[in-house]
Parts: C-alpha cells; sequence; structure tokens
C-alpha cells in the first residue's frame, strides 16, 4: 500500500460543499412563493443565456457583483429591496440548509475526517451571503478544523494570504493540503501557494469529489442499502 502525501482537505463552501443556487431554482421558488420558471438565469449551467455570468468569468465583474444583482432582482420580484446576497439566501435556504448541502460532499467529508486527515474551509463570503447563524446549523461544520472566511479576513482568494491563512491555521506545508474550488481563479492562486488542486464542475459533483480523495488514498463509492460507502484504496 502506498502511503499519500496529502494531510488535509481544503474546500470552497458555495458550490463545492452546497449545490449553487443554479441548482435550487425550484427550492427557491417554491420558498418565496414564485412561480415555477421563474428564476431563468443559470450560470455554468447554461452560460450562453446568463451574459453576466460571462461577464463575472471573464474578471469583469467580482462574483460578490454577481450575487447581489441577482438579490436586487429576485428581491423586486417579492416586492422587497434586498441590497446584500444574505437575505437572499436566508430567505430561500433558511428553512432546511442539510437540503442545499451536496450528498457527495458530506460522504467525502466524513470519509477524511474518519480516516484522520484534516479539513478546512476557505472561503470568500461564508457567513456573508449565508449568515451568522447558517453554519451553527450544519453539524457537517463540526468536522472542520479550520474555516477562513473572507467575510472577516478581508481577503479574498486567489489572494495569497488567503491561503497561507489557512496553511497556517492547518499547521501544514502548501504541498500536504488539496484545496478544491470552482473558480478557475482560485484555483491559479492555490497553484501559485503550491498546492494540490481539483477544478470543481458544478455541473459533475461527483467527479470532482474522486478527483479530491485521490490524492489521500481514498476513494468514493455508490451508497448501498441507504448507507454511504466511501472506501480507502489499497
Amino acid at each position: 500500500m502506498s502511503f499519500p502525501r496529502a494531510k488535509a482537505l481544503v474546500l470552497d463552501f458555495g458550490g463545492v460543499i452546497s449545490k449553487t443556487l443554479f441548482e435550487t431554482h425550484g427550492l427557491t421558488e417554491a420558498a418565496l412563493g414564485l412561480s415555477p420558471s421563474t428564476l431563468r438565469w443559470r450560470g455554468p449551467f447554461a452560460i450562453e443565456t446568463d451574459p453576466l455570468w460571462a461577464s463575472m468569468q471573464r474578471g469583469e465583474i467580482s462574483e460578490r457583483d454577481y450575487w447581489v444583482t441577482r438579490s436586487r432582482e429576485v428581491g423586486r420580484l417579492v416586492g422587497e429591496d434586498w441590497n446584500d446576497m444574505a437575505t437572499f439566501v436566508k430567505r430561500a435556504r433558511g428553512a432546511d440548509p442539510e437540503a442545499v448541502i451536496r450528498p457527495e460532499a458530506k460522504r467525502a467529508i466524513e470519509l477524511v475526517a474518519d480516516t484522520g486527515f484534516k479539513l478546512a474551509i476557505l472561503s470568500n463570503e461564508l457567513d456573508l451571503f449565508y449568515g451568522t447563524e447558517f453554519r451553527g446549523r450544519l453539524p457537517l461544520l463540526q468536522r472542520f478544523a479550520a474555516i477562513i472566511d473572507a467575510t472577516y479576513t478581508k481577503l479574498l482568494k486567489p489572494d495569497p494570504r488567503a491561503y497561507q491563512m489557512v496553511l497556517d491555521a492547518l499547521s501544514l506545508d502548501a504541498g500536504a493540503c488539496v484545496f478544491v474550488d470552482d473558480q478557475r481563479r482560485n484555483i491559479d492562486g492555490a497553484e501559485a501557494c503550491g498546492m494540490d488542486t481539483v477544478l470543481f464542475d458544478v455541473r459533475d459533483p461527483r467527479s470532482g469529489y474522486v478527483a479530491a480523495l485521490r490524492p489521500f488514498g481514498l476513494e468514493l463509492t455508490e451508497e448501498m442499502a441507504g448507507r454511504s460507502c466511501a472506501t480507502p484504496i489499497s
């Protein structure tokens, strides 16, 4: 058996651990009392029909700018003035935070923790977008040794200081960490710091987690008999 060099899995939150808001339009519409198919912007799932997302991908606006714009649009649909992402997320997802967590993420996080590796979150806007009470309602987050959130640090990925903060919190060198994010520029920033990386495709989350677990010598298998079955690779 070969011994893995990786010692910690560092995850982005939105899109990687949680489903994107694009994937949960139905839940959002039901929560807000909107008619089905009211929300038509699809981001990476139909970039050709979402010029605002394309603008963000080109670096013309930030991801925060994108979501503030969408939040204002949705707020107007329900006759309210929403100037921050947190209001949107609380109203759309507040009833059941567990419902928006990717099942692949839950299985992978449990496996990594149970086999003795470290876990961390490096997010640009965890509490900014989701609100401070959201993470308290997710027991899964107790598995993480560190949560570095630019809501408080003000250091946004891909600033190298953001990655260094998570390395310091874990007391590990960059080469011992696998970083997973769904934005190319954040992956580029992590690679520049010496971290192993996985560019997460929100359209194929299972493949993303399979790749993320491989450096640890772990494998994510299909659920069997109602249980999550993730097993080490021998």
